[in-house]
């Protein structure tokens, strides 16, 4: 038996009648949280080129891969061996300079190819990504994704109603600096927490509705989308 499936079995009976119960409680949703300290502490390690312990987060990582795809699989969905087959099949697909005849010679005719790709099988799928947002990294963290899609409608001027007042944005800004900044900051996470909210999830949710809110107003012709 591989080291793969023996973690996989580890999780599978974590899961179990008979396993933790704490494991047994989460849910994707609930795994998120996780999944980012995870990445996070990975990414120290590369920050800081301690390869030693670079080994130990993957392997974190890679649990938070398999916890997923059992969730999934008790669910009746998907499993391990289907997201890697999937990935594998959309690898080859996109690097048919590497497994085709068509050959590229540079970084920059390979990232066109990607893109171009990538848009193809979006719009195959139905999933043709909006036009009036620049597409952002897939699970950027909320904070982040805020700020991108607030720098987006600020320089084209987009209309935006669902409970943001820009005028009340730059009055705030006015009163801000670094200091008060993160002591808001810090203050609104605590009492998510004593509140049992995820300011994460709540952010995210909420950037979203400013944008379909853009979005319904750019589709109804009220206002173009600047070039």
């Amino acid at each position: 038996m591989s080291a793969l499936d023996e973690l996989r079995r580890t999780i599978a009976r974590l899961r179990g009648p008979d396993g933790c119960p704490w494991d047994q409680e989460q849910t994707h949703a609930s795994l998120v949280r996780c999944l980012i300290d995870e990445v996070s502490e990975l990414i120290d390690t590369i920050d800081r080129q301690d390869l030693p312990h670079m080994r130990e987060e993957l392997g974190d990582v890679l649990t938070q891969v398999v916890f997923h795809a059992q969730l999934a699989e008790e669910a009746g969905r998907f499993n391990l061996e289907d997201v890697a087959r999937e990935v594998n099949e959309k690898l080859v697909r996109r690097h048919p300079h590497v497994f085709g005849a068509h050959k590229l010679g540079t970084t920059e005719q390979v990232l066109v190819q990607w893109e171009k790709i990538k848009q193809e099988e979006k719009k195959a799928g139905g999933k043709m990504e909006s036009h009036v947002f620049k597409p952002q990294p897939p699970r950027l963290p909320a904070l982040m994704f805020a700020e991108a899609v607030w720098k987006q409608i600020e320089q084209r001027r987009l209309p935006v109603t669902a409970g943001v007042d820009p005028a009340k944005v730059q009055a705030l800004a006015r009163q801000l600096d670094e200091a008060a900044l993160g002591c808001m900051l810090f203050e609104i996470a605590a009492a998510a927490r004593a509140k049992g909210l995820d300011p994460e999830g709540a952010l995210r949710l909420h950037t979203e509705k400013v944008m379909r809110d853009v979005e319904a107003n750019v589709q109804a012709g009220n206002t173009p989308v600047p070039a």
